[in-house]
């Protein structure tokens, strides 16, 4: 009896910290949306979205690009990427690494594909 106590408490804790894990940290399937993020707010944050193609990918001079993207609430925002990856022409769902700016644009610090 005594040795069954000394493993009820520990594996609890490995129940619960699984638990956590899996709901806190596991990946989110499907598209994020923009009024989860604060202009007044510049931490920088991921989401998930919709690359418009159709709207064209411009690059600028200091080697990143100005290009439009979709949210699951088809919000359409333009974002100002301070570096994109290559073959990001071709990509459909995209990632940024950024936040959301006054001017109701997405700055992206980071451009991953998906």
């Amino acid at each position: 009896m005594k040795n069954l106590q000394k493993f009820i408490l520990p594996l609890l804790l490995i129940i619960i910290i699984a638990i956590i894990y899996f709901i806190y940290f596991s990946p989110k399937e499907g598209l994020g949306s923009f009024n989860d993020f604060d202009p007044n707010n510049s931490a920088v944050k991921d989401i998930r979205v919709m690359l418009i193609v159709e709207r064209g990918i411009n690059q600028t001079p200091e080697g990143g690009a100005v290009f439009f993207v979709s949210d699951k609430d088809n919000n359409i925002l333009q974002v100002n990427a301070d570096k994109i990856p290559a073959g990001l022409e071709s990509a459909e769902i995209i990632i940024l690494k950024g936040h959301l700016s006054q001017g109701n644009a997405f700055h992206a610090h980071d451009v991953l594909l998906d």
